[in-house]
């Protein structure tokens, strides 16, 4: 039952992820949806799907939550994932460029 109700709530989070593609959080932000999706309009940061194919290459898993934040200059995804072990980690991809900036992993 438990297994069956955790892959439901994992199916319905997917879902949502790739129903709106665009809908992140920024950090003290009320408008966090029309911020993201104005910098996507504008090309200063990639699309959250592109995005989200090199993090599930770099750290294969369930993507968790996704939040974007500034930090300098620049936009950064921050991805939470939790491998099939239970093991989360942390992946930091510059919004603009599709780079990985950091991955702090293998948290349980």
């Amino acid at each position: 039952m438990k297994t069956v109700v955790m892959s439901l709530a994992a199916l319905g989070v997917a879902a949502f992820v790739l129903a709106t593609p665009l809908v992140v959080r920024a950090q003290d932000d009320d408008d966090d949806h029309d911020r993201a999706r104005d910098l996507y309009e504008r090309g200063e940061i990639e699309g959250l799907a592109h995005i989200m194919a090199i993090v599930r290459a770099r750290a294969p898993g369930e993507i968790v939550a996704v939040d974007l934040i500034r930090a300098g200059d620049r936009w950064i995804y921050r991805f939470q994932v939790v491998a099939a072990d239970g093991r989360r980690r942390i992946v930091d991809i510059d919004a603009g460029a599709g780079g990985v900036l950091s991955s702090e992993g293998d948290r349980k």
